[in-house]
């Protein structure tokens, strides 16, 4: 029985593993195998939500092993580190616990159809102290990790003078560095009726610095002047045209201006993992990302096939495809077809990106974006209550994707409820 191997479960790669796994994996016609280094998948663009404890992927995460019991793919937990592409198997890391133990050995899988659905990681630039000094939102880990270090600051400035306040600096004014800004600013409004009765949003001052002229540059300018409008509202100080020179513990540094923070968050522009440099097999561009046919197979080895932000496609009027979650669900469809294409002899299709808008979500205080894209002449702008539901229904149409109609609408009654019942915010 031949292998379908699907590095990372994101977005792209779990959509493609479910499908995978009922069209082939139900019936045992091929074995479709899931690998990664986490056991529980979250919606990439909402990492943010983790940071802050508006989300607890504890109750709102999907548990890989559990999924893939209800959808014919099995799962392994790891991290791919080489890649024998004439011999067709992938190595993957040892996996050890909190105190060193091995649980799980190096060891190889093999494949005869590979997907590398790996994601991004965010990109430094090679800026000194940013690896040491911040912190990043590329996986649940780094998420969770911020939000215990948020908990501890809201409660040391809360045992302070009311005067005192939460410093915290975000470098990177693209769609996450905007949104864990807002976001702050919502709990540490709700602090208060849980048991820090002196903490408020007033007590916070964040700075979002960007290097590029405006905030949200991959979006339209209509975008990112009503985001930055809503940001100044809330009191977000918003420094564009500064580039970063270094990070220390206490402040962010460009060349001719110091801004203190007691937390900093990098969020400025993204790369594919280092690994895939490092197996040193691929074409890549300057951002790591691997370098695809139209048909998103690798430029080296028709078998393996690259979706997600780690792919780097490009279109037939010289534009790239851009690292977005929408871009992920189109990739992971059209490989899913092309497999079945393969499979049966037929030509492959290619992949043509569709552009159907961009959203940014501020929270509870307002939500911006366009819609359309390329698929008419022009884009439509929306903001307040229509773009919240649209950019929630995105959400739950990847749900949908991962679960199928029925059992994605009773999660999503099942999160009703427990929002209901449970605090507002995690608190631990």
């Amino acid at each position: 029985m031949k292998n379908i191997v699907i590095v990372g479960g994101g977005a792209g790669g779990l959509e493609l593993a479910t499908r995978l796994g009922h069209k082939y994996g139900k019936n045992k016609q091929a074995n479709i195998i899931l690998i990664d280094r986490n056991r529980t998948h979250i919606w990439k663009p909402l990492l943010h939500e983790v940071a802050t404890g508006s989300l607890d992927i504890n109750t709102d995460g999907v548990v890989y092993r559990a999924h893939s019991h209800s959808h014919y793919y099995q799962f392994q937990i790891g991290t791919m580190i080489d890649l024998d592409s004439q011999n067709k198997r992938i190595t993957l890391a040892a996996l050890f616990d909190d105190e060193g133990k091995e649980v799980l050995p190096e060891r190889t899988q093999s494949f005869d159809t590979l997907v590398l659905a790996v994601g991004s990681v965010s990109n430094d630039f090679g800026t000194p102290g940013v690896s040491e000094n911040c912190f990043f939102l590329d996986s649940n880990q780094q998420a969770e990790r911020f939000h215990q270090a948020l908990i501890n600051q809201f409660m040391r400035i809360n045992q302070q003078s009311s005067k005192s306040e939460l410093r915290l600096a975000i470098v990177g004014g693209g769609a996450t560095g905007v949104e864990l800004a807002a976001e702050l600013y919502h709990v540490a409004s709700l602090l208060n009726i849980y048991g820090m009765p002196d903490m408020s949003a007033k007590r916070l001052k964040i700075d979002l610095i960007e290097g590029g002229p405006r905030i949200l540059q991959a979006l339209p300018e209509r975008i990112a002047v009503k985001a930055k409008q809503e940001l100044a509202k809330l009191g977000v100080s918003i420094h564009e045209n500064v580039r970063v020179t270094q990070v220390d513990k206490k402040a962010v540094v460009a060349d001719d201006l110091r801004i203190g923070a007691d937390l900093i968050v990098w969020a400025a522009g993204v790369k594919a993992p280092n690994f895939i440099q490092e197996i040193d097999i691929f074409e890549t561009n300057i951002s790591g990302q691997i370098v695809v046919k139209p048909t998103l197979q690798s430029t080296i080895d028709d078998s393996i096939y690259v979706i997600g932000d780690c792919c780097a496609c490009q279109q037939k009027n010289g534009s790239w495809v851009p690292p977005r979650a929408q871009s992920a669900h189109q990739m992971a469809g059209l490989v899913y077809r092309n497999i079945i294409q393969n499979r049966q002899g037929e030509p492959l299709s290619e992949y043509v990106y569709k552009d159907h808008g961009s959203l940014v979500n501020l929270s509870k205080y307002s939500t911006v974006g366009s819609l359309m894209g390329n698929l008419s002449k022009g884009s439509m702008f929306i903001e307040g209550r229509i773009a919240r539901f649209v950019y929630i229904s995105l959400y739950r149409m990847h749900q949908v994707a991962i679960h199928g109609l029925l059992k994605a609408s009773t999660v999503m009654l099942a999160q009703k409820i427990g929002s209901a019942v449970k605090p507002k915010i995690k608190l631990h």
